[in-house]
Parts: structure tokens; sequence; C-alpha cells
């Protein structure tokens, strides 16, 4: 549900109203009403800058304490921003040092593996040494193809190599001896494998040394850092509240506008009436953006990050998270539609609960729910590991109480009609929120158009007899409704106009119907092919070891079904998420008529 919000104005001399911006942020309730764009404040654009940078600096910090095991980070400091940023400048120094460092040691391995694939171990002390006694040695390389052996009558060729198609050799010849010939020479590293070995090591050092340095950084800083941006954040919700003050009477009132919780109103109040602030409670207006926050109980919650994935509700209709939180978790199941691997989403969730961050129990928690869904479902269906427990010989006293896919493909489409009437039952229930019962009529009486309708034409259909008096009975409240629908649908205007309106309306409902409930075959649909490839790879496993001994086909039966139903599960795990999430945002939305566009109760509070 959503929380019933409060509106108030708050009137405060120019000379208190720091500290009463102060106070109220203590109180931490308040969510200011946004009247003008931040945009336009360069001094908390200039802020929110530099929260940016140093948001960046701590996920690299965050990365290199990550890297360290059982690394105890040391506790903060009361440091200024501007020893905070000299913090980032000293990160971004070390981090541009090891960059370089990383790079010169790349460039001197690649010149290590060349000169020792290529030209060999040698000393440039000797080429040193060939020079003083008047003489040069050059390096050349070529294709084989074009190597001519009748260079070596004219020049003091050796031949060093020879690496795929190319061949390299060098040249002794006089200081002023002109050599021609059709080939590349090749530039050499000023130095040998030995010295460039040396220098790897020196730099390995230095690199050693500033990773060393960043990690000290790292676990001495980030708590310090951290503060610096709690600090920042602090200033730049405290200059937004500034912007969205009214200045009145030649600036001496400030006037500022907020919402607060029903729930919280006692606090605030009592806490400003002690210290003589000026407040006045105001009534909602239909322009009014009223902040949303949602209250659910342990069950719905869960469901809140689905509802926020799409948009938050508008303040003047429905929480859309209760409603489709039982449909979700049973579309997840009949998508999943396998009881092994239901049960394994359990296991695995219920481990990682004691291991995870906090933050992250609500969505494993979540998954919990949504692989019990897919175990009862599972079991009904007698899908296990992919493995049709009809056929096994243990249950054939309860075979016919396994669900088929014949029961599956009628189930679906049930509940698709279920879910898309429910949908328009919340639809009718909010048009009389917002604007009254007789608002609500037509919306309604086509629901009962369509349920009557329904049962009196698909229970025979599914062999469930019902007796004649009961099918007039079911026609008659249709009839009845239609005429509600087609004469009452806009109360207020002239008949005529209803009833074309009607039409219009029914032309809709009728065309979108049926496509609407046939998109829920989806469920049987996905839920089979999970189930069909999970027994494709239990028969791979088989017939793809067969003839091997005892002891290699376990291990490659083991190999195929770890790797088979891997795939299997992942592939299931996003089909059952992606499709429950269509029929929720696309059919549901829809027929519910759900608006959305709300913002989050943000209150203006210490960070």
């Amino acid at each position: 549900m959503i929380a019933k919000m409060n509106k108030y104005a708050f009137m405060v001399y120019h000379k208190e109203y720091e500290v009463f911006l102060l106070r109220l942020r203590e109180i931490g309730v308040v969510h200011v009403k946004e009247n003008k764009s931040i945009q336009d404040n360069a001094f908390a654009q200039n802020l929110l800058q530099q929260r940016k940078q140093v948001d960046d600096a701590l996920k690299v910090m965050s990365e290199i304490n990550a890297k360290s095991e059982d690394i105890k980070l040391a506790e903060s400091r009361k440091i200024t921003t501007e020893e905070g940023f000299n913090i980032l400048e000293d990160l971004s120094r070390l981090q541009q040092q090891k960059s370089n460092l990383q790079s010169q040691i790349d460039a001197t391995e690649k010149d290590i593996a060349y000169l020792s694939t290529t030209w060999g171990n040698f000393s440039y002390s000797l080429l040193e040494k060939i020079k003083d006694a008047g003489y040069v040695v050059q390096f050349f390389s070529c294709p084989i193809s074009a190597y001519n052996e009748e260079w070596e009558k004219e020049y003091n060729i050796v031949l060093i190599n020879t690496i795929q198609s190319s061949c390299y050799f060098l040249i002794i010849s006089k200081e002023n001896e002109n050599i021609k010939l059709p080939v590349e020479q090749v530039r050499l590293p000023n130095t040998d494998v030995n010295s460039l070995s040396g220098r790897k090591e020196t730099l390995s050092s230095e690199l050693e040394q500033t990773e060393n340095a960043l990690a000290k950084l790292a676990c001495e800083q980030f708590k310090s850092l951290t503060e610096i941006d709690k600090q920042l954040q602090d200033e730049f919700n405290l200059s937004h509240v500034i912007t969205q003050t009214t200045v009145e009477a030649d600036n001496k009132l400030m006037l500022l506008e907020g919402w607060v919780p029903e729930e919280k109103v006692k606090i605030l109040e009592e806490t400003l009436n002690q210290e003589g602030y000026f407040f006045r409670k105001q009534e909602i207006e239909e322009s009014d953006l009223v902040p949303i926050e949602l209250k659910n109980d342990s069950f719905a919650k869960l469901y809140e990050p689905i509802c926020r994935m799409f948009s938050l509700p508008n303040y003047r209709e429905f929480d859309p998270t209760p409603f489709f939180a039982p449909f979700f978790m049973l579309f997840f199941g009949m998508c999943f539609a396998d009881a092994g691997y239901g049960l394994l989403l359990v296991i695995a969730c219920t481990i990682m609960k004691k291991k995870v961050n906090p933050d992250y129990k609500l969505y494993l928690s979540l998954f919990q729910y949504l692989g019990g869904a897919a175990f009862v479902v599972g079991t009904l269906t007698g899908s296990f590991f992919g493995i049709e427990l009809v056929k096994l010989p243990m249950f054939a006293a309860v075979k016919d109480y396994f669900l088929t896919s014949d029961n599956l493909m009628a189930i679906s489409i049930v509940i698709g009609l279920v879910h898309i009437l429910f949908a328009k039952s919340v639809a009718a229930l909010k048009r009389i929120s917002q604007k009254g019962i007789k608002y609500g009529v037509a919306p309604f009486a086509w629901v009962f158009v369509i349920t009557a309708g329904a049962l009196a034409l698909g229970l025979p259909r599914m062999n469930i007899s019902i007796s004649e008096t009961l099918t007039n009975i079911l026609y008659g409240i249709a009839g009845f409704s239609l005429l509600l629908a087609l004469f009452y649908n806009s109360p207020g205007k002239n008949i005529f106009l209803n009833f074309g309106s009607g039409l219009w309306n029914l032309y809709n409902i009728a065309s979108g119907l049926v496509g609407d409930t046939l998109s829920y075959i989806r469920l049987f649909a996905i839920g089979l092919t999970g189930a069909i490839l999970g027994g494709v790879f239990n028969s791979l496993a088989i017939t793809m070891t067969e003839g091997l001994p005892l002891i290699p086909k376990i291990l490659f039966m083991t190999l195929i079904l770890l790797f088979g139903h891997s795939l299997n599960f992942g592939l299931c795990t996003i089909s059952s998420l992606v499709h429950p999430l269509r029929l929720i945002f696309v059919e549901y939305y829809k027929n519910a008529e759900f608006e959305g566009g709300g913002s989050d109760y943000t209150p203006f509070k210490k960070a």
C-alpha cells in the first residue's frame, strides 16, 4: 500500500532559517517539494561533480580492498574536504604510476620475447668491440622466398634464424661500406636480453611497491573518504533545499513546502512546536506530485523491486505490488515447472543468505519463494530434473493425479482470464476511489459480463455440467451487466453518447480480451520446453555413454548432466523472469489501468 502523506508549509525568519534547516535535517522526515530546477544552481552542480569524483575513487578503493583477504579497514578520521581531495590526488598519481610501469613492463617483455626467439641472447658489448675495430653489424629480415644465396658471396652474411615464412640474418661490413640489398633493415632494442631482463625485474619491483602503496592508501583512507562523500551529500541536500525555498516579505521570510508520512507527523509537529517554528498543514492539490513511500507486509515487500523496475504508482492510485505479487510467484513456478530445479533454487538461496551482504538478502528471500512455487508446480506436473515421474513404477499409484500437458494449457488460459478479470476489478476499484461509486459501475459491469459469459460457455466445454437454471441466471447477469456497461459508462452524460462509448468499449474488450488471454499460454509452453530439455539431456547422458566401462560411464554421464542441466537451469531462470514480467507489465498493468509516474519519498536528512 501507499503511505498516506501530509503536506506542510514552513515559514521562518531569514536569520533563523539556516538553524531551522539543520534542525529539520536532524528530524529527517520531510520530503522537500521541488519548485525549481537544481540545474541552475552552480554550487550544487559543483558538489555533484565532486561527489562523482569521490564515488569513483571509492569504487576503485573498494576493488583494491576486495583483492586482500581478511583486510581490516582503518577507522575513519575527521578530515576536511580539501584533505579528502588530496587523497584523490594521491590515488590518481599512484594509479597513473602503476599504469605507466605496467606499460613499460609489457614493452620490455615484448622486446625480450622478440630478441630471444628471433636473434637469440647476444651481448651488445661484443657489437661495440666490433664497431671499435672498424666494422658494423647490421640486422635484416626478408621472406624466405626472397632470400638469395648469391648475396653470401658479396657480403659477410650470417643467417641467424628462420621463423615461419621469414628469415633473419646479419651482415658484418666495414663502416663506410654501402650495402645494397632489396630487404628490410631491422632496428633492434638498444640493449640485450640480459639487460632487458634486469630492467624488467626493476620495473616489477617498482610496480609491486606502487601496488602496495595503493593497497595501503585504500585500506587507510577508505572510511575517511566515505565520510567526505557523506559531507558532500549533506552539503548538496542543504543546497537543494535552499534552492526550493521561496523568499517572501522583502527577503525577510523564508517559505518551504514539503511532505511528511502520516506516521511521522507527530514527531515533526512536537519538535517544531517546542522550538517555536511556524508551520501549517495544507490541502493536497490535484496538481501536486506527492512522493511515494510503499508500505507492504513481509511477503509483498519482496516484490517492490519488481514494481520499481517499471515505475512507482502515483499517489492517487493503488500500489500494484500486493496485487501482482502472488500472480508473479505463480507465473514463475509455471514457467520453471520442475520440482528439482525449484528445490535447488531454494537450497542455494538459503545457503547464500548466511554469507551475503544484508542488502541482498531481500532478493534471495524472493527467490526462495519463487523456487518454492517452482517446486510445487513441478511436483504437480511430475517433473524432477527432467525426469517424468509419471513413468516411474514407484509413482504408478498416483500417476493419474499428475497434471498433463492438456491440463496445463487449459489451466494457463483459465489463470490468464482470472488475472485479467482481477486487473479489471482493481481498475474499477481505483475509479471508485478516485471519482466515486457511480464511476465504478460500468467497469464492474464489464467484469460481470465476462465472468458470467465465460462460466456459462466455458464450463460445459470443460465437461463440467451445470443446470439449465444456473445457465439462464448466468446469461441474465451477463445481459443486465451489458446494459449497465453500454448505457451507464459515463455518469452524467447523454444516454446516446453513453451508448456510443459503450459500443466502442465493447469492441475494444472483445478484440483485446482474446489476445490478452492467449498471451498466458506462454506459461504452459515455457514450462513444457524446460521439462523437455531436461529430459533430452538425461537421454543424451544415457545414450552417449552406452558401452563404456562403469567408471568412465559414471564420469561422462556426470559431466553431460552437469553441463546440460546447468544450461537448462540458466535458460529456465531467464525465461521464468522475463515472461512473468511481461504478463505483469503489459497485460495486468494495461487492464488495471495503471498510471505510474510516482517519485520516491526521499526525506531531507543527514547522509
